[in-house]
């Protein structure tokens, strides 16, 4: 069945037209990707077809009371409740059935109910069909749904009562996506869903969404997590929209060859073009074949001429050289610690990282891996442990926050000012490169956007020339196509790469290994992405065999003992709470140190000569001192219950 139509959709900003002409049918089981580069369109189509923007031209038609869910890459959720309460909204309509359910069997037991036939069965027909409307939906299942998907999130328990106004961003985001998730609308648009999201987070979901009942629209620059997802793709390019069938990585091979198709046909038609030009331009004038000439005129003008395949579209070139060769050996690590003060994100950490090897890092989100690469780099101290480099190497660093570029110079000026010895049309041919061109490179930095800003870094990056690239999330804030082009340098590149991603169709084109971090320290895999979640399922697989056997062996012991596996994620949780707790009382104590400062001031105002005869002020500098006690009694109540919760927790 056909949910949604767009019908000939087209949207203007002045007189430049974005797009135009959109066709899109999306089904009750479709799975769409809309693809197309940064500025195609792709977040302004999305808004139109969600129903937030409306169209300049043309229709979007769908079926009578279709529901909708929207994901906005740049929102979070809002709410002054915690995540629970605001979770449980998502069931609103199915709690109020409980509710009424709840009400009904209180009227069942009623005595003077049950002496009413009539009325009795009246009620027991409208409590059976509810119950079974309710059981249909879930109903005695949801909070435990409600528990999976915050769980898939990376939400335990221990963030259920948290306010969501007090979390970060990506964590606001998360749960947007999350709510969305459990309100199962039919129809679900997602712009740029994987944001703050790590590669577990992401395995998860894309499991969860293969799975959806609904209709699915994406846009992603996570070329892997595509793959996992859609079967067809609608490609926004030039200001037009064209369907092809199968995942990303058909898409990649349909486009080509319709590219190729394109291009014949039309050097085919400038052959033709070009013929009956020749003919009128000579002809035309000659009195005996004026009128054939006027013939091949009018056959040009009524001619239906063809774009240009690519037209003007640039793709950046980035060329990644070096200077000069590092020896064999180009890192080295034994026994390292990360983290902050006497917080350890990971330990031991053991790296052996030779020459033009590409070495991924992977891990949970907040484990260590940016930290890893600061701490590399020397910007943050290691808490054990040593590194040492081999001969001649040389690092060049990319911060995914981008931090060496917080001046205030223009694209130009960031990359002159570093290297003013080289002449500025080189400057500007480097830049140009990186799609610089013009008056862009007049742009100051503060006026970049994020995939603007992201070019500028990779290219200061090139121009450096050195022989051990360590990167932190370089394709953030690209787009596909300039994806593509980075990692076709990369591959080419003659020496060493160490990066973090989340991308793991990047970290497939260029890994040769991929190391894991952990609580436990780095484990080593001998292969790209792919090979590492083949070993990682085979490492589980061995281990619930082995169990398996104990369990044979063993009933009595293995039915009271829990396995090595829970134990370890019971660990892992309890030391997450433990921080968690820790967190807070480290939060209360820093208010509590406040509100002393406040009520000491108050307590020296009160008795200041000034004040003393002033009977109003000192009314208000009491009451202020009441309302500061009230705050100091308030936080000694939740200091001593977190104390008291960590004490159970450490114990």
């Amino acid at each position: 069945m056909i949910l949604l139509q767009a019908n000939q959709v087209a949207r203007h900003f002045g007189g430049d037209t974005l797009f135009e002409n959109i066709q899109m049918e999306i089904q009750d089981n479709s799975r769409i990707a809309l693809v197309g580069r940064n500025g195609a369109g792709k977040s302004t189509l999305l808004k139109i077809i969600a129903g937030i923007d409306p169209a300049d031209e043309g229709t979007i038609s769908k079926v009578k009371n279709l529901s909708m869910g929207y994901l906005d890459q740049h929102t979070g959720l809002n709410s002054e409740q915690t995540i629970w309460k605001e979770m449980l909204t998502a069931f609103e309509a199915l709690r109020q059935v409980e509710k009424r359910l709840h009400h009904l069997e209180e009227q069942l037991g009623n005595p003077d109910v049950m002496e009413n036939p009539d009325v009795y069965n009246s009620i027991l027909k409208e409590y059976d069909q509810l119950q079974h409307n309710f059981n249909e939906q879930n109903g005695y299942g949801y909070e435990a749904e409600i528990k999976a998907v915050l769980n898939g999130f990376r939400f335990d328990e221990s963030f259920y009562d948290r306010d969501i106004a007090s979390l970060s961003g990506g964590q606001k985001t998360r749960l947007a996506l999350a709510k969305l998730l459990l309100e199962k609308p039919q129809l679900l648009i997602l712009d740029e869903p994987t944001n703050h999201l790590d590669i577990e987070t992401l395995a998860w979901l894309e499991n969860y969404l293969q799975n959806y009942r609904g209709a699915i629209l994406i846009v992603s620059h996570d070329r892997y997590f595509l793959d996992k997802i859609v079967n067809e793709v609608y490609d926004l390019s030039r200001r037009k929209i064209t369907r092809y069938k199968g995942n990303y990585s058909r898409y990649l091979v349909l486009k080509e060859e319709q590219l190729l198709s394109d291009q014949k046909a039309f050097e085919k038609q400038q052959t033709e073009i070009n013929k009956l030009e020749d003919f009128v331009a000579r002809n035309l004038a000659r009195a005996s074949t004026t009128k054939r000439a006027q013939s091949r005129r009018k056959q040009l003008e009524k001619m239906d001429r063809l774009d240009k395949p690519l037209g003007d579209e640039k793709s950046a070139r980035f060329l990644f050289s070096i200077e000069k060769q590092s020896g064999n050996i180009v890192l080295q690590s034994e026994d390292v610690a990360i983290g902050y003060d006497d917080t350890v994100l990971c330990s031991p950490v053991t790296l052996d990282i030779r020459k033009q090897e590409a070495i991924a890092l992977v891990g949970p989100n907040g484990i260590g891996k940016s930290t890893l690469l600061k701490s590399l780099i020397k910007e943050i101290p290691l808490l054990n442990g040593t590194v040492s480099l081999g001969t001649n190497v040389s690092i060049g660093y990319y911060d995914q926050e981008q931090a060496n570029l917080r001046s205030n110079k223009t694209v130009l000026q960031e990359l002159w000012d570093e290297h003013p010895t080289t002449p500025e049309k080189d400057i500007r041919s480097i830049l140009g490169s990186f799609l610089f061109s013009g008056e862009d490179v007049e742009k100051t930095v503060p006026q970049l956007s994020g995939g603007e800003k992201a070019r500028v870094a990779l290219a200061k990056l090139a121009m450096n020339k050195e022989n051990f690239l360590i990167l932190d999330e370089p394709t953030n804030h690209l787009d596909i196509d300039s994806k593509e082009v980075l990692e076709n340098a990369l591959i080419d590149y003659e020496g060493t790469i160490l990066f973090v991603s989340h991308d793991r169709y990047f970290i497939n084109r260029i890994a040769t290994k991929v190391v894991e971090l952990s609580e436990n320290g780095s484990k080593l895999y001998l292969g790209d992405y792919d090979y590492y979640v083949e070993k990682k399922k085979e490492e589980e697989e061995i281990e619930q065999l082995m169990l398996a056997e104990e369990a044979k062996k063993n009933p009595e012991t293995a039915s009271t003992t829990p396995s090595t596996k829970n134990a370890f994620y019971q660990s892992k949780e309890e030391q997450r709470k433990i921080r968690s707790i820790t967190r807070v009382i480290d939060d209360i104590e820093a208010q509590l140190a406040i509100i002393e400062e406040k009520t000491t001031t108050v307590q020296e105002e009160m008795s200041s000569p000034e004040h003393i005869n002033d009977p109003g002020k000192l009314m208000d500098l009491q009451r202020e001192l009441t309302t500061l006690e009230t705050e100091q009694e308030t936080l000694l109540e939740k200091w001593e219950e977190a104390s008291l919760e960590l004490e159970e927790h450490t114990n």
